[in-house]
């Protein structure tokens, strides 16, 4: 699968082996389909070179994924679990971490579905200044009665931020040849793969981005 990182706040194409580091901050795709907002919880402190897996996810943020282990399951219901307690992780934040998965079609590399991961920063909050995290600027989309497929999304980062921090910007209406392509994907099996929650024992991220071991392998603790 296709993954676009945002690791160290540069964008950077996953592609089996592959590996390439784009020169730019801004990135321009179609947002073909999203997942809804899940979460993960890890235990112990967060380390960039150290592959991990989290000890408790769920896909709807509202109970652990039967996917869990029972033995650690850290509450019946995500809204029960100390570590949905804002302090209990980083600062104020929560040791649980929300997510979501967004399946985008590079306008560079048309056809092609990548998997972009997004932490909690760059899917809530308020506009500002116009820059607008995810649920911001699905907002505005529909406020225009625009669906987020029709348009070319600018994503780019908040310089500002001291971890990897995404706005969105919508840019141009896509061409109609260019919206068949990209409604004919919406379920395609590579869509479906990049939006889907699942972990495996090496979901983490390598040592170096420039090492490939079976591929290459991504973490979604802070950064994606």
């Amino acid at each position: 699968m296709n993954r676009l990182s945002i690791r160290n706040r540069e964008f950077m194409e996953l592609s089996g082996v592959q590996v390439t580091l784009l020169p730019d901050d801004s990135y321009s795709a179609v947002i073909v389909n999203a997942a809804p907002i899940s979460r993960s919880y890890y235990e112990g402190d967060y380390d960039p070179d150290k592959l991990s897996t989290p000890v408790c996810w769920s896909a709807d943020t509202q109970t652990p994924s039967t996917d869990v282990p029972a033995d650690a399951k850290q509450a019946a219901r995500c809204m029960d679990c100390k570590h949905n307690i804002r302090g209990s992780g980083y600062g104020s934040s929560r040791a649980c971490r929300f997510s979501q998965r967004l399946a985008i079609m590079p306008e560079d590399r048309w056809g092609d579905i990548f998997q972009l991961r997004l932490p909690a920063t760059s899917i809530f909050g308020q506009a500002r200044d116009g820059h607008m995290p995810m649920q911001a600027y699905a907002r505005f989309l529909k406020e225009h009665d625009t669906p987020v497929i029709a348009v070319f999304t600018r994503i780019y980062f908040d310089r500002h931020s001291e971890t990897p921090k995404l706005f969105f910007k919508p840019t141009r209406s896509l061409g109609d040849e260019e919206l068949r392509v990209a409604s004919s994907v919406i379920d395609s099996s590579d869509t479906i793969q990049a939006i889907t929650l699942e972990y495996t024992p090496f979901e983490g991220i390598n040592k170096s981005p420039f090492e490939a071991t079976n591929g290459f392998i991504q973490s979604d603790r802070r950064t994606l």
